[in-house]
């Protein structure tokens, strides 16, 4: 049975994310690495948004970038000037092609396309189990949720969506500008809302959002879109080009870093934000701590900080406020991007603020219905 050093379960936005840090470590790069994933990565399957100051290793795929963004709800819209952040558009393939492109002659990194079944720590370094074969190596990097239902609490929302990718006959938007939340849409089903990403002044990204405890039906997301396409955009005819799914679990529930030489990475690490569903920023600095302990001989063990479960426990009180319907989601951002600058509250999405900035961000929503859930959380922890 051939042993590795490394086996990669999951080639998605985190395990590549782990390959593409690896190969920039020279220590690193002789590594015998197996990376197992079921599908070939040669599909347009999502797209990543995220906001940075600074230049990212992926400034080269960015498909957009921009510096305003539209908010929108029934009581409150506002041009949100973000300078010094920056708001960039990845397409999915793009990222999947320059990373696998980047070691295609690596003799040390092997791709098998199978479905992982069992990741086990064993005395002597963890057992991969897939479809077809078993496999040794010393550490496994794991971003495989294997018992979905282990996240589920009674806070716990699903944040799912439907993305169009639509061409306009005539030029109806500004690419310079991108609809970040629109909440002016039904709200009956739950939290829900639409973004708009403008590439062009004749295409768009429009994405149909909703955070809810099930999914929709397929005509549910079509005509959803379809109607704000046509009476909130005033589009009447378009072509759609691209279409994109996705379910992203928000849960309370605390994720394992790792478990032994079993190494967690990206939704399986708890790099998904709770509240938000943001992820994209927190799996780039997770991986980035990772694979440099790596690089220093040490184990590559990143452990949760105060600020790591600060973060957290704001997210549980405000999964709990919109799971349990104390506070309409649409009311709760509202509030938060009404009463703060963009900066402020893009900085606060990414669990960058401080002690103060977290209080002017909370100061900005009812304190008679997130204090009792604040306080019932600090009590009742174990």
């Amino acid at each position: 049975m051939k042993r590795y050093d490394y086996i990669v379960c999951g080639a998605g936005c985190a395990g590549l994310t782990f390959l593409y840090e690896i190969i920039s470590y020279e220590n690193l790069k002789d590594k015998q690495i197996l990376v197992i994933d079921t599908s070939r990565k040669t599909e347009n399957d999502r797209t990543w948004c995220f906001w940075g100051k600074h230049p990212s290793n992926f400034n080269g795929i960015v498909k957009h970038q921009w510096k305003e963004l539209n908010f929108k709800s029934d009581h409150f819209q506002n041009k949100l000037l973000i300078k010094p952040y920056v708001y960039n558009m990845i397409n999915g393939l793009d990222f999947y092609q320059l990373i696998l492109s980047s070691f295609s002659n690596c003799d040390n990194i092997e791709i098998k396309q199978e479905n992982v079944i069992s990741v086990e720590n064993k005395e002597n370094g963890v057992e991969v189990k897939t479809s077809a074969g078993t496999y040794l190596s010393e550490y496994a990097f794991n971003s495989i949720v294997f018992d979905k239902k282990t996240l589920e609490t009674n806070n716990s929302l699903l944040q799912h969506f439907k993305g169009i990718e639509i061409e306009t006959l005539n030029n109806v938007f500004n690419p310079d500008e991108a609809t970040f939340m629109d909440f002016s849409i039904n709200q009956e089903k739950g939290t829900s809302f639409m973004y708009v990403l403008p590439t062009a002044k004749n295409r768009a990204l429009v994405e149909f959002t909703l955070f809810t405890k099930s999914i929709l039906t397929e005509q549910d997301y079509d005509t959803a879109l379809d109607d704000y396409i046509k009476n909130k955009l005033k589009i009447t005819e378009y072509r759609i080009k691209h279409t994109e799914f996705g379910i992203i679990p928000m849960t309370d529930y605390k994720f394992k870093r790792f478990d032994g030489n079993i190494i967690n990475l990206g939704t399986a690490a708890g790099c998904v934000k709770p509240s938000s569903g943001f992820a994209f920023n927190f799996i780039q600095r997770h991986t980035k701590q990772i694979v440099a302990l790596l690089a220093q001989g040490k184990r590559p063990q990143v452990r949760r900080t105060f600020t790591d479960n600060k973060f957290h426990f704001y997210d549980a009180v405000l999964l709990e406020v919109i799971a349990q319907n104390k506070r309409k989601g649409s009311e709760v951002f509202t509030s938060i991007f009404k009463k703060n600058s963009p900066q402020l509250v893009l900085k606060f999405l990414d669990n960058q603020t401080s002690i103060w900035e977290d209080f002017k961000i909370m100061s900005s929503v009812p304190p008679m219905i997130f204090l009792p859930v604040a306080l019932k959380k600090i009590f009742t922890s174990k």
